[in-house]
């Protein structure tokens, strides 16, 4: 149950998963490259980095996190916060094939609390803060999701990174209004289209990546 008091359902299809809400499909097993896109698309923006400190909005299916744990150094921290217990609950039973046991990494550290407390509360801390908690710049899971597209929810996101650290943004639809926002709050921003099939011809959906410019020597 989303706060609030949203339903989430998960569905299953023979061998895939879908996690729905209401008429949404919000997730499935069947499509999943753009979320591990917004993982190894910032790894690689961000080049190697020891004692890497990684925050991620959502767990959702785990295809992000999995993804981020393969490029990461052995001493990165990727702390995950998920604010729906039966999404872990999901993750861990009728889906724990999928989950591979990433849940259970020595770099994970899982947090039932919303992942803008976390980001409220942390002052360059952070070298990545990935979010993939909505379809797009606006709060459908969550209400309060809001905060984390507006002027002052970017400003605390970016108050939260290191000198050079990452925001990046997964959303199912392009947003101009957003983008400008993200540039109006002080970040170098990037949209790139990602396809989210395996095959060419997927649906494509937008992540943004706004990068904390690192003060000059």
């Amino acid at each position: 149950m989303v706060p609030g008091g949203v339903e989430l359902r998960l569905i299953r299809h023979g061998g895939n998963f879908t996690i729905a809400m209401g008429d949404n499909d919000l997730m499935s097993t069947r499509v999943s490259g753009s979320e591990a896109a917004l993982a190894t698309m910032t790894s690689a923006r961000l080049g190697s980095r020891r004692g890497s400190e990684w925050l991620i909005g959502g767990y959702g299916m785990g295809f992000t996190l999995r993804a981020a744990l393969a490029t990461l150094e052995d001493d990165a921290c990727v702390t995950v916060a998920e604010l729906v217990p039966e999404i872990i609950e999901w993750a861990r039973g009728p889906m724990r094939a999928l989950t591979a046991g990433c849940l259970a990494d020595a770099r994970v550290q899982l947090v039932g609390q919303d992942v803008t407390t976390l980001i409220g509360a942390a002052t360059a801390a952070y070298d990545a803060i990935l979010l993939d908690v909505d379809n797009g710049p606006e709060g459908l899971s969550c209400a309060s999701n809001d905060f984390l597209y507006s002027s002052a929810g970017l400003a605390a996101a970016r108050h939260a990174l290191k000198p050079g650290g990452i925001l990046a943004i997964w959303s199912a639809f392009s947003d101009a209004r957003f983008a400008a926002r993200l540039e109006a709050s002080g970040f170098d921003v990037a949209e790139v289209n990602v396809s989210d099939g395996p095959k060419a011809g997927g649906d494509m959906h937008v992540l943004w990546f706004a990068r904390k410019s690192a003060p000059e020597a």
